[in-house]
Order: structure tokens, then sequence, then C-alpha cells
């Protein structure tokens, strides 16, 4: 039975999780504004390499504690260690990484095609300092999910997102076409946050100099570094592969993908914030019983996750497209509408996935996950080289959905070696699988021409696909119980 504990908390979760990412969606309109789209191509290409320095920086300690946190929890002494020391390798890495890359960044920067136009310095050097700050700060984050402190967690990120939101529109007022208010506003606010967290945390758990390993396993973090590499690359090289697969037209190109995915990122952050609230649960569910497989109770969590996911990217494809129509004119921006609903199909396997990718980490089986990861890139860069050239920008979503394809396949034929894996297949796949095929093919059949009554279809169908395979429960609901 779903206790209003874990309602409130998901809602809690989902909120401060969609914080972050929200002034993506909340700035777009003054992005649109004031920057061209091959500046906004530059802002994408800047952000996700500030992405790939978090990862450096964090160097898998979100994982690290998400993990570790229920094996140490009875040791208080042992735990309060391993926390603090895993911030003072942070602080450590953090520095010795921003150290190198304020030399070396801009020889990196000289490799991408037109890199006249996305200048190391100073933007670069931003992006730097936005990764280090995030990773210390998602850390945290990461620390409060597991500890179950949504409230803090929640005003932690609303503080946050009010600073990036209030310095990004005054930089981009006073310094139009430039990119030093989207970036600049990034860094105060994770330097800000980043002051809090480090005060935060040794003073909760003092400061502890000394490996962090040495209760844990330092091979965990080190293949689970490598995984999160490859998790970069599957979600984030691609703007970099359009610079070299489309040099004509590479940053406009940059800009257009990258708005029509930030168009999902509502649909992201839903995603984010379930997961945030369904982790632990299945974490604390799996420690408890002992057993290594899955259960009712453990799929019940992940059918609601994609049942969720699949109504959200309906609404979004019904809702965004006629907005950005109605209020975006400038030229280039309003070419992301025609990608939204292509882009759409790719969260429906971002939601498979994940079902099959946490057994992974609690079985600490890393090593063979991040091979799995290295396999998924390199099929990935694959299928863009071949793809690209001939199909744009659609040739950049192809290929993301073919590797998700080859990647929730390879991640449910090997887990299966040390994890029973049983689940309602119409719930978790087939009906997923419709949805996104029914996409694939209207859109380029009737979604053009008739648009709205397009995507009004997918809604019903998607709801009486949902009803299907919930129709024995929703005979036995009684709503009252629900929240009890």
């Amino acid at each position: 039975m779903i206790s209003k504990r874990f309602i409130k908390s998901s809602l809690i979760y989902t909120l401060a999780g969609a914080l972050p990412m929200a002034s993506a969606i909340i700035l777009l309109p003054f992005y649109v504004m004031y920057l061209p789209t091959e500046a906004y191509g530059v802002l994408s290409v800047c952000l996700a390499f500030s992405a790939l320095v978090q990862i450096i920086a964090t160097y898998s300690f979100d994982s690290s504690l998400y993990i570790h946190y229920h094996e140490l929890k009875n040791d208080p002494a042992r735990l309060n260690t391993f926390i603090s020391s895993s911030f003072v390798f942070m602080i450590g890495l953090a520095l010795g990484v921003g150290a190198l890359l304020s030399v070396s960044g801009h020889l990196l920067f000289k490799l991408i095609p037109n890199s006249d136009t996305i200048s190391f310095y100073p933007y670069g050097l931003i992006a730097v300092g936005i990764g280090i700050v995030q990773a210390i700060f998602k850390v945290h984050g990461n620390l409060l999910q597991i500890r179950e402190k949504p409230e803090t967690f929640l005003w932690s990120n609303v503080v946050c997102f009010v600073i990036i939101a209030i310095t990004s529109v005054a930089g981009l007022r006073l310094f139009p076409g430039t990119l030093i208010g989207p970036l600049g506003g990034r860094l105060l606010a994770g330097g800000v946050m980043t002051v809090w967290v480090l005060v935060r945390v040794f003073r909760q758990y003092g400061v502890h100099i000394q490996s962090p390993w040495r209760m844990t396993s330092a091979s965990f973090n080190a293949y689970t570094f490598v995984y999160q590499l490859m998790q970069w690359g599957i979600n984030s090289l691609d703007r970099f592969l359009i610079l070299f697969f489309m040099p004509l037209t590479a940053l406009s190109s940059v800009g257009i993908y990258d708005i029509a995915v930030k168009c999902l990122v509502p649909v992201d952050l839903l995603l984010n914030g379930l997961n945030a609230s369904v982790n632990p649960q299945v974490v604390k569910l799996l420690n408890r019983d002992g057993v290594k497989g899955s259960s009712v109770e453990i799929n019940r969590y992940y059918y609601g996750v994609a049942s969720v996911i699949l109504l959200a990217i309906c609404a979004t494809i019904l809702v965004v497209p006629p907005g950005i129509n109605l209020f975006v004119h400038k030229t280039g921006y309003a070419e992301a509408v025609k990608y939204i609903p292509y882009v759409a199909v790719l969260y429906v396997f971002k939601a498979m996935r994940v079902y099959f990718v946490l057994p992974f980490s609690v079985l600490k089986k890393m090593r063979r996950i991040t091979v799995l990861s290295f396999i998924v890139n390199l099929v990935k860069i694959g299928f863009m080289a071949w793809l690209i050239p001939g199909w744009q920008l659609y040739g950049v979503i192809a290929a993301s959905l073919l590797a998700f394809v080859v990647e929730v396949a390879l991640l449910w034929y090997y887990l299966r070696e040390n994890y029973r894996v049983s689940f309602n297949s119409f719930k978790l796949m087939i009906g997923p699988f419709l949805v996104v095929l029914m996409i694939l093919v209207a859109e380029p059949l009737i979604g053009a021409q008739m648009p709205l009554i397009t995507h009004v279809l997918y809604g019903f169908v998607t709801v009486g696909l949902l009803w299907f395979a919930y129709r024995n429960e929703l005979k036995t609901l009684d709503p009252l119980k629900i929240l009890r």
C-alpha cells in the first residue's frame, strides 16, 4: 500500500529535482530573446563540457554514498568518517582538476571544429568552475536523498534555482548576445551552495583526512566513475559529434537540437524525481530481503514510473509544440518543433532502463555495466557517423534511439546472471514499445498535416493501453485506501 509519506516525498523530490534543470525551461524565453542560435549552441557545448567536469570532480561518490550508506549506517563512527573523507577527497580532486584544465583546456577546445567561435577563455574556464561546484552540490543532494531528507533537499535546490534565474536574466539583459549571464549565474549559484554544503557536512560529520575506501571498495568508485563517463558519452557526446559531422551548420544545429531536448526537460525532471523517490525504497528492499531479484513490490514501483512517463511524453508532445509556434518566431529556434515528438520517445527507453541499472549498483557489478556502457557508446557513435550525413538531426535522434534499444537488451541479458529478473512484460516493455511505434509511424505520416488531432490521439491510445495493462487492478481499486 502506498503511504502518505512516500507520496509526499515523491512530490518533494520531483519538485526539488526539477528546480536546477527547470532553469533550462524558464530561462528559454530569455535565451530566445537575447541569444542567436549559434550562441545558444556554444552555451550547449559549454554546459555539456561542465557536465563532464562534474563527473570527473565527483569521482562517483554520488553513487558510492548512495550504496554504502546503508552498509555503514549502524556504525555512526565509521559512517561519519566515510562521508567526511569522501568530501575531503572531492575537494582535493576538484582543485587538481581545476588547475589542470585552466592550463590545458584551451588545447582541448582547439580540437573542436569551428573552435574559433567557442573560446575556452572565458567561457570554457567558467564551465570548468560550474562542473566543480555542481559536483559537490550533487553529492550532497544524493546524501540527502538516501537519508530521506526531502525538505532540506527541496529548499537547497530552491535557493540554487533562484540565484541562477536572477543572475542569468540580469546578465542576458546587461550583456545581450554573450554567455556571461547564463554561465556566470550557474557558477555563482553553485559556489554559494558549495560553501553551504561543506560547512554543513564538516559540522555534522567532522573533518577526517584519510582514505574514504578504508571501509569500502575503491574498485566500486573506479568502475562507477568510468560508467558515468560512458553515460555522459551516451547523453552529451552528441553535441560534439554534431560539430564534427555537420560542419557547415554546426553551432546552429547544436542550438536547434538542444532546444528540442530542452523542451523535454519537464519529462526528464519528472523521471529524475520519481527515481529519487523510488530508488531508496528499492535499495532498502533489496538490502532488507537479502534476495537479489525482482519482486512484486519492487516491480510495482517501476511499472508506475513507466506509466507516468508515457503520459508525460504524450502531454509534452501535445502542449509544447503549439506553445513554441505561438510565442517563438525567431529564425532557428522554431525549427526545433518538428524534432520534439522524436526526442520524446527516447524517454520511454530512459524510463525502461532504470529497472535494469540499479541492481548492477546494488550487486556492485560495476565492471560489467561499465563494459556494457562502453559498447553502447561505440554503437551510438557508429550509428551517428552513419546516419547524420544523410539524415542530419534526425540521424542524431535515430542513433540515440537505436543505442537505447541495444543498451536495454544488453542490460537485461547480463543482469540475469546474478539477479532474478521477473516482470510483467506488457507493463514494462510491450506497452511502452507500442507507444513508441505509434509515434514513429504516425508523426511523419499525419503529424505534420494534422498535429493537434495526431497528438491528442497519442494521449487517447496511451491511456487505453494503460487501462488494458492495469484493468484488473482498477477493478479492485479503493481510492480511500491509497493514502492510508
